[in-house]
Formats: structure tokens, sequence, C-alpha cells
């Protein structure tokens, strides 16, 4: 079968199409359209520019998509109905959680093309996509139970995976997710936009071999963060402090910007350590035979070394899946591949009845 995603849910607008049987997805194509440089000057997505771009981009970007995919236009306006001639068998679309008027644009767009090609419409949650984001690289089926840790911008999730479609969250951010951490912590830095990459380059000046290895990573000398709720019993995060921690030694120190790289150093390694720490413990705990890493963040290549180090050691037996770097960010191939698996599960709405819920919790 074939499926066709749209993904509006903060400032990328994205369309893919994937074609699926059994277990198995390839990807036929995946567009996005960013808009990094548009908010990169206001550091921070603005929702209001940022829905009027995807009112602009939605259907250029779908058209593509099944253009892509090898499919013939036109697409829009839909001039056929069923699978037919435009040679789809359903729509996925991401209707939370999400920035409520980015959300409506897909959300939309995905309910006229349903309606004018009687198709059936699969509403998936982004978080769901994120998680399904692991098996666009991997042709391994995903054991369960899984413990699945999604970082980005918006969310620091730990979900445990009992079965497909089945999802537990069993940790969640108490404040600031890993990745508006990062954001944060490069603007006090004067790093740039967006914070996770500008972080990291800079991070990377400093040599791993120039000082003591920790239990998770490397040591920065004279400069040490906090590791907010590492030792709790739970496994829920929380990184407003580390920002706070961050603000107060950059205001007595005054020579901080000759330390630039060792501030961002420390203060990559200190979410990197409390991330490790909570799904390694999250999965002895649920016994758990496959750790999924997912979201933004997970591009994060020190956050992927230290992971893979710290599975093999202390859970060799655990199959650990770090999705793609080309899905890390928001894009639709995502939602196809959670919409693909709701669909073979009938997990599909009628478009008159199917409402943009921002605050779409995970169940």
């Amino acid at each position: 079968m074939k499926i066709l995603a749209i993904e509006t849910s903060c400032d990328e607008t994205a369309a893919a199409v994937l074609e699926g049987a059994g277990e198995h997805l390839k990807v036929l194509s995946n567009v996005v359209s960013s808009q990094i440089e548009i908010h990169k000057k206001y550091g921070g997505v603005v929702p209001e520019v940022a829905a009027r771009e995807h009112v602009l981009n939605i259907i250029p970007v779908v058209n593509e998509a099944l253009a892509k995919a090898g499919l013939t236009p036109p697409f829009f306006p839909p001039l056929t109905k069923g699978r037919g001639r435009v040679g789809l068998d359903a729509i996925a679309v991401t209707a939370g959680p999400g920035l409520i008027t980015s959300l409506i644009v897909g959300v939309e767009t995905a309910k006229a093309l349903a309606y004018a090609w009687q198709l059936p419409l699969v509403p998936v949650n982004h978080i769901e996509g994120h998680i399904y984001s692991a098996r666009l690289d991997h042709t391994t089926p995903i054991k369960f139970p899984a413990v699945i840790l999604t970082v980005s911008g918006g969310h620091t999730m730990l979900v445990l995976m009992a079965k497909h479609l089945s999802y537990q969250t069993i940790g969640d951010t108490r404040d600031d997710a890993a990745g508006e951490a990062f954001d944060k912590g490069a603007k006090l830095l004067d790093l740039g936009y967006p914070g996770g990459p500008a972080i990291a380059a800079s991070a990377a000046q400093i040599s791993n071999f120039q000082f003591p290895i920790s239990n998770f990573g490397v040591a920065t000398p004279q400069i040490k963060l906090p590791r907010p709720m590492i030792d709790s019993p739970d496994f829920d995060f929380s990184f407003s402090g580390l920002k706070t921690a961050l603000l107060y030694q950059l205001r007595d120190d005054k020579n901080w910007r000759k330390k630039i790289p060792a501030y961002a150093h420390e203060y990559q390694q200190a979410i990197i350590d409390v991330l490790i720490a909570k799904v390694v413990k999250a999965a002895k705990k649920y016994k758990a035979k496959t750790i999924i890493l997912s979201g933004g963040v997970s591009a994060n290549q020190e956050l992927r070394r230290q992971l893979t180090e710290t599975v093999n050691k202390q859970l060799p037996a655990v199959s650990l899946k770090l999705t793609a770097h080309s899905y890390t960010t928001d894009n639709a191939a995502m939602i196809g591949a959670a919409g693909y698996f709701k669909f073979r599960a009938g997990k599909t709405i009628a478009p008159a009845k199917l409402k943009v819920d921002p605050n779409w919790e995970l169940k």
C-alpha cells in the first residue's frame, strides 16, 4: 500500500510518500521545506510567521512529494477519487501536539485531499511519528518491550512500548525540554540559533582526551554544572535549573567569553549525562529488548556515541536503534511510518471529525 503523509506541527512544512508491506517500509519521497533561516533572526520560532509560511508552502511541498514518488500530476486541485489515478491508499497527518496555527494548515489540507479523493484519513501524534522514525532505516522489526527516548525542542520523554501502537509515558520533562535547554544555553553563550548544533560545534573544540573520563563522558576542568534529577527515583527530566546555573556562572565569571567552548562542552555533557542515565535505568527496570533514540536532539553526535558505548557496556543484550540523521528532525516520512501501522490497525477517522489538538497526549 502507499500512504501520503503531511507534517506541519512547528516550522517545517513536510510531505512524504511511503510504501509498506508487512513490517517493511520504503520511503518513496520525503520533502521538507525548512523555515530555520526565517526564524533565526528572532532566536526561536514565531508561531504566526510559521503558519503563514505553511500556507504558502503546503501545496507545492505535497505536489513535489507525490511527483518524486512517481505519481502522475496534477494532484491539486484533486481531479479523481479513490486510489485509481491518485495511486494512494491513505493519507496520514500530524494532528498534535504542536503549534495550533501550524497544525491547522496541515490538517485542513489532509482533510480536503482525503475528502476529495475518498481516501482513509489517519491522525498521527507527533511523538508517535518520532517513535516510528526508527523504523525507516532499520530492516529488523522492533523487539518488545521497547523503551524510547524522544528528545527535541519541545519534548523530552521516555515511552514504554509493549507492542505496536501501545504507549506508556514513563518519564516527561517538568519544564524545559532538552532542545529548548540547548537553545537557551546557546543564547546565553551568544552562539546563535538553533542552539543544539551551535553548542555541539563549540564543544567539539575541547578534545575528549585532555581531561579525565567521567561515568558517561568527559569532565571539563574548573567548570562544573549540575545534572538535574539524575539521581531521582523517577524517570522525569528538568533542565530549567541547568540553564539558570549556567546563567549564574557566566554572571560571576568575568572572562567567560574566553572559555565558551569549555562552557558549551560542560553544558552539553550535563544534558547527555541525564538523558543516558534515565534511559539506561528505565531499560533495566522494564527489561527492555530494544532502546530507541529519536527526535531532533538525537542527531547530536556525542549523545549517539556515548549512548551506544553505554548500552554496549551495560546492556549488551539490548538492541539499540538510533534514528537515521535524515529523519531526526521533523519530517513527514516518520508520520507516514506511524500512519502505516495505524492504518493497518484500522485507526482512521472521517475527515469532518478530525480536529487539531495542540496538547495531544501520547496514549
